[in-house]
């Protein structure tokens, strides 16, 4: 029954359910869709583009991790969908790592390969959103607990107050 359950990878799986009161969720889908824009405002993107491979968008995202531990970089593809469920409108973005030959490993920097994230944003009811993220990757190498805890503790939650942060900067908002 590997199916039904599968062998425990001993790493974190992250959760995040949270709040944006004063950024529609219109606003923060086109933010986070933005990787121009992610540049501007992500302290950890050391370099972020998309490229098409044989018909189909990929994403190249090289994260900067703390002095003394090596980069990470992933490639992905990624996919945005609106949807209206019981009168509700409901964007979904599902991301997940993919092996692009023409998009290899870089020397000095360690190749995240196991990489998925499911992110939902709606109306809170009033002026801002609601939002749930469902995020996993291996990030390979020997990752100190400190870091591993900084993450739990404070940079997913940090996340979300810089994506508001973006979210009021934003230069394309309407």
């Amino acid at each position: 029954l590997p199916i039904l359950f599968p062998q425990q990878s001993g790493l974190y799986e992250y959760k995040i359910f949270g709040g944006l009161a004063d950024c529609p969720p219109e606003l923060c889908v086109d933010v986070y869709m933005d990787l121009d824009f992610r540049k501007q405002w992500d302290q950890y993107v050391k370099e972020l583009y998309e490229k098409t491979y044989d018909g189909e968008k990929v994403i190249y995202w090289e994260v900067k991790f703390p002095f003394p531990l090596s980069n990470r970089d992933y490639v992905y593809v990624r996919e945005c969908r609106e949807m209206a469920v019981d009168g509700r409108r409901i964007w979904v973005v599902l991301a997940q790592s993919v092996s692009v030959p023409q998009c290899p490993a870089r020397p000095g920097i360690i190749r995240v390969s196991s990489y998925k994230q499911s992110l939902v944003i709606e109306s809170d009811g009033k002026a801002g959103s609601k939002v749930y993220m469902y995020y996993f990757d291996n990030p390979g190498g020997m990752i100190p607990s400190w870091l591993v805890n900084w993450a739990a503790k404070s940079g997913v939650p940090a996340f979300l107050k810089d994506i508001q942060k973006a979210c009021h900067s934003y230069p394309k908002s309407t």
